[in-house]
């Protein structure tokens, strides 16, 4: 056992080492303040967003951007709160002259949310989609960091950062923390050119490279994953064209889940799709994470029954503490977040019982979400 758990931990540690290499190797991107020229489709997907529309639509109506290079695609996924009332009286009083359009989704598949970008894409104007959440704030420079990296690399698909806006409960540092080493992975991924994840709340592609990979053709029949499935396809058949925009002005901001059981509830939608990936880079780093954290559990359990002995666990916690600081570290900086860096002990004792939960979750049980049940 001893010896198991020395390869699951040295495997652990060459998979983040190899993510905390591949983050510096991604560099910063800086506006240089060229003229503005890439047109923008936004289309936003929203079901009982009632809270969190308002927010919404006043960060849009504070972009910088020309206002005759970007639209808003707004797609009500079947909505039974106040939310298009809101809209409805934003669109009315609304005193600027963004090009702002309200669709009703058409449900195909099994999956919501992608019937509703597809609808909103099929319906856009301009060659670049832009995809955000409605329970998202954007940035004032946000299109114009994305049409200054296109200019600048001529990529056709962008991913972007995302993080929490609130820390003023260790609930929420800990999901900032979590979605932190999210976003850290994702960086390191595309570090070490090994893409496999991003967040559609902050994602941007060409209408014809979603159109050639036949968009989310072959992954409807799973309720979430819109856009890792679509970094797959588009990653597998033009590599080249993939990057990521590490950049603070694009930096969207979301609200963390207010309850354990919300949190608990979200995080099985994410992994209920894991299963699916084929990026093969991404099963290894989910099985080594699990494996590792999982194993933890077990470890510090036979440490304490005489099995392995307790200086050999104690070696293995502090070498798995010191490569998730650090790469957690370097994202809580580059994010300019590192006050949630207090909580990082605690969520770290946490983190193994919260992330071996959520994966049995998925596997066996379904999920509510947004009034909507999901069965295995």
């Amino acid at each position: 056992m001893t010896l198991i758990a020395i390869i699951i931990t040295l495997l652990y540690l060459s998979l983040i080492g190899s993510l905390i290499y591949g983050f510096d190797k991604v560099p910063e991107f800086s506006l240089r303040d060229l003229k503005p020229k890439t047109k923008f489709s936004v289309v936003i997907p929203f079901r009982n967003e009632e809270t969190q529309l308002t927010a919404l639509m006043e960060s849009i109506s504070k972009l910088n951007y020309p206002k005759d290079l970007f639209e808003i695609v707004m797609v009500d996924d079947e909505s039974d709160d106040e939310s298009n009332n809101i809209l409805d009286t934003y669109l009315l009083h609304k005193n600027s002259k963004i090009d702002i359009h309200v669709l009703k989704t058409i449900r195909k598949t099994k999956s919501p949310k992608k019937d509703a970008l597809t609808l909103g894409i099929s319906h856009s104007k301009h060659d670049w989609i832009v995809t955000t959440d409605a329970d998202c704030v954007l940035p004032p420079f946000w299109l114009d960091t994305f049409d200054e990296f296109i200019q600048r690399h001529q990529p056709e698909f962008v991913v972007a950062p995302v993080t929490y806006s609130r820390l003023d409960k260790f609930l929420y540092r800990f999901q900032l923390l979590d979605i932190l080493s999210l976003q850290g992975t994702t960086i390191g991924a595309f570090g070490i050119g090994k893409p496999m994840l991003c967040n559609g709340a902050n994602l941007t592609y060409t209408k014809n490279i979603f159109e050639a990979v036949h968009g989310f053709e072959g992954n409807t029949h799973i309720a979430s994953g819109d856009d890792v499935f679509l970094l797959e396809k588009v990653t597998r058949q033009y590599p080249d064209k993939v990057k990521f925009l590490k950049c603070k002005q694009v930096l969207v901001t979301t609200s963390p889940q207010q309850s354990l059981d919300d949190l608990i509830t979200q995080r099985v939608r994410w992994a209920a799709k894991t299963s699916s990936y084929s990026n093969w880079f991404g099963k290894l780093t989910g099985i080594t994470v699990f494996l590792m954290n999982g194993g933890l559990m077990v470890f510090g359990l036979m440490a304490l029954i005489g099995i392995i002995k307790l200086n050999i666990f104690l070696y293995l916690l502090i070498i798995k503490f010191g490569v998730d600081f650090l790469l957690i570290f370097k994202t809580t900086t580059f994010i300019n977040q590192k006050e949630a860096m207090t909580s990082f002990p605690f969520a770290f004792l946490l983190y193994p019982f919260f992330i071996v939960y959520v994966v049995f979750a998925s596997v066996f049980k379904g999920y509510r979400w947004k009034g909507r049940d999901y069965i295995k």
